[in-house]
Order: C-alpha cells, then structure tokens, then sequence
C-alpha cells in the first residue's frame, strides 16, 4: 500500500535527574557532596533509506519516543544518556513542524535529528564553591521536545509524466523502464504514483508517473491534484497527449492550467511534448495534430511516439536525458551561489538567549489560569530563564532560592518589585510551577 502523507508523535527522550549525595566513608569526617549529573535524553533521528518507497510504517506506529537519561548517581557518576532512536524513512521524505519544514532528507543514508532530548540536571557536587561548601541543591532532567511532525514523501525522479488519463503515461513507462503499472483501457488505471528507471545509452533517467489529471482537478475533481508533489522535484516533464485528442492544443493546456494553479515553479520546469499512440496513424493526422501542439507549446518540442512499436522512444530518451543533465547543471550553480553567501555558523556558537520579559497577569486572565487556592500575578517568558525553572526542583527549598537568586542576577527581581510586586506575590516561569517572590 502506497502512503505519502502521515502523522507522528515524537517524543525525544527526558534528560535524567540530578542527585543530592554526600560522601560517607569510614575515615572521613564530613564528606562533601558527591551527586552526580543526569544524563542527557535521546535524540529522535530520521534516517534516509533507498530500500523504503512508503510511509505506510507510521500508520500502525504514530508514536515515536526515545530513551531517558539516567539519573546521576553517588560518588560523581553521571547517568547514562538516552539512546537516540533511529527511524527509517523514504528518500525524498520532508518533515514539517507546525507546517514549517524541519528536515528535507533526498539522499540515501541522510540523517537529521528532528527532536533533541532534553538536558541532564545537575547534582549537588556541581554546585560547590569556596562559600557552598554543602549544596543540598540538585535539578532535574528536562523534558524531551515533543510535538506532532507532519511527514510528507516526495519522489526523487528525473523525468515527471503528466497528462489525462489514459493518455499512455503507464505503457510508456513500462516499456522504458523495469517498472510494471497497472495497464487497461478505461481511465484511472493508475491510482497511485510508479517510479521506473529508463536506460538511455550508457547512462539512465528515473521516472515518476503519478495518476491522470483532469481539468478542475485543483478543484479536486478526478483524483485531484494530490500527486502532483511526486513531480515537484523532477528536472523536467515530459506531458502525453493522445493522438486521437479531438482538441490536442487544448488538452495541454489543461493540465498548464492545472500545473500553474498548483505551483509557479512547477508550471516553470523544462517540458517535452510526447504526442502518443501514433502507430498505424497517416502521417498527415500526425503532422496536423503536432503543428496544432506547436502554436500553444511556447518552444518546448513536440515528438510523436508509439509505445507498441518503440517509435520515436529512443529519441525522446536521449531529449529528456540532455534535458536533465542541463538542468541539474544550474540547480548545482545556484546552490552554489547561495553556500556561499551563507556565513559558517558552529554549534558551539548558538546560545540560549538572555533576553526575558515581565507582564501583571489580567484579572480576566487569571481567571483562566490560576487554580482555587492559587492566583498568578506575574508571568515571566524568556529562554534562559525558562530553562532554569524546567531544570529547578520545586520540591526543595533550595533549588527555589537558587531560582531567585538566578532572577535577582538577570535583573528580573527588579522589574517585577518596579511593576508592584511584593513578597508573597505569586510568579510563573514559563510554564514552570508557580512560586513567591520571596521564600515564604
């Protein structure tokens, strides 16, 4: 079964806890503290494969979730980190996040990480200095990112056939390639794309044929416009008319229609014009319907085959080989170009921003969010802070303080006292659990 659109939880894994020790040994009096780190959550990690052609996999598994980190341990030992979860996906896979594309995997064995695993907290032996000599201070993990990606396959071909149904697209590409579609004599035989790979001389060009369009089908008539985003990658198309079209000029116009209301750039590709089923037809009707498809082709060559009789195959093969060669050629340059205006950017360079912001909730807001026996009066956002309150163990008091005074450093105290907080007014981080301004 053919599935090129799907949707999957991803859970990357927690990073672990860290722990509150102390050394305890026979001959030590007062040992320091000895807690170790959590370690880090697992990564979930697309993998690019040629040997899968379907997203029917995640069908019967929507849900992805790596391993979590260990938590630390006595005497410095740090938890184990979460194993990455590997999944296999199609060549040509694009995967979206809140409809922005996170990952486009179009090379065999390509991998992206699409969701991070969270950090490991640290443990009380982190925390030592000449005056914290015994830090009863430890955090937890952080969560895993966790969303639902949207997963979308697109064909990797050379060549993209479009035209009617029936138009001859399934015979010619079994002919030319080791592909074997579905053929018969009525309209909608192919309901789902087919890839077959042409050799043409000493090379070869990989083929897409994706089911029939009709006019209206950005409508959603016929079977639509769906697979059209199986040709979106092609280097050129290659649109089949039927011969014995009683209006062949206006039947490729059609599907231009078609093409132009689902994407400017597809509309844009490099074309060839296959007028099909010639064989046993008077070379004057052939003549007569080609000179009709030049008046509204706008330069793009018209060639008359028959796939029963392999006439004019090898010929249009050896066009839509050079065709693509050429524009593989400029898709090379232009990226080209742009690598080199982009600026080399290092992981070690990316920082979590120290930027934050402080807003008095409303009391219609509040409403909404405080619970009965609790009312918020001041959310703080920012993506320093919130990460040191997801980190924060609210269960001790002093991971608590150390929050505030983590607050009190980046100035955040201030404007919160600036906008009429007092002692026991209550703060949110993020989405952190709620605390007062001061220890209580």
């Amino acid at each position: 079964m053919f599935v090129d659109i799907a949707k999957v939880l991803v859970r990357a894994g927690r990073g672990g806890n860290g722990v509150v020790s102390f050394r305890h040994e026979k001959y030590v009096d007062k040992g320091g503290p000895d807690g170790g780190d959590g370690g880090r959550g697992g990564d979930i990690v697309f993998l690019a494969t040629k040997d899968l052609n379907t997203l029917l996999n995640f069908r019967y598994k929507p849900e992805l979730k790596a391993e979590k980190g260990g938590d630390g341990g006595k005497r410095n030992k740090r938890g184990k980190s979460g194993a990455p979860l590997i999944v296999k996906v199609p060549m040509g896979t694009l995967v979206k996040r809140d409809g922005m594309v996170i990952a486009d995997l179009t090379e065999d064995q390509q991998q992206a990480v699409v969701a991070r695993g969270g950090d490991g907290g640290f443990g009380n032996a982190h925390f030592t200095s000449s005056t914290r000599q015994t830090p009863k201070i430890a955090e937890l993990g952080e969560a895993g990112e966790e969303f639902e990606a949207e997963l979308e396959l697109k064909l990797l071909a050379d060549v993209g056939l479009v035209g009617f149904p029936n138009a001859g697209k399934s015979t010619f590409l079994s002919v030319v390639s080791n592909a074997r579609p579905e053929i018969a004599n009525y309209e909608f035989t192919t309901l789902t794309p087919n890839l077959g790979v042409a050799d043409v001389d000493d090379g070869s060009i990989l083929i897409a044929d994706i089911p029939g369009l009709i006019e209206g089908a950005s409508e959603g008539k016929g079977l639509g416009d769906q697979f059209l985003r199986h040709v979106e990658r092609t280097a050129v198309l290659l649109h089949m008319i039927d011969v014995y079209s009683d209006d062949p000029a206006e039947k490729y116009q059609a599907i231009r229609r078609e093409l132009e209301k689902y994407s400017e750039s597809l509309a844009e590709r490099p074309e060839i014009i296959a007028l099909t089923k010639c064989e046993g037809l008077d070379d004057e009707i052939i003549a007569m319907q080609s000179t009709a498809l030049q008046k509204v082709a706008n330069g793009a060559p018209v060639v008359a085959i028959s796939s029963q009789t392999h006439d004019g195959v090898t010929e249009i093969l050896r066009m839509l080989r050079d065709e693509v060669t050429k524009y593989r050629e400029r898709e090379a340059e232009i990226v080209d170009e742009k690598e080199e205006d982009l600026p080399t950017i290092s992981l070690d360079d990316q920082v979590v921003s120290d930027a934050w912001s402080v807003r008095r909730v409303s009391d219609a807001e509040s409403n909404e969010i405080d619970d009965e026996d609790e009312k918020i009066e001041f959310i703080v956002t920012g993506a320093k802070i919130e990460k040191f309150a997801r980190r924060t163990n609210f269960d001790q008091f002093e991971s608590v303080n150390r929050l505030r005074d983590i607050m009190r450093k980046m100035g955040i105290t201030h404007e919160l006292l600036r906008q009429g907080a007092i002692g026991e007014s209550l703060i949110q981080i993020g989405e952190s659990m709620p605390f007062t301004l001061v220890e209580q």
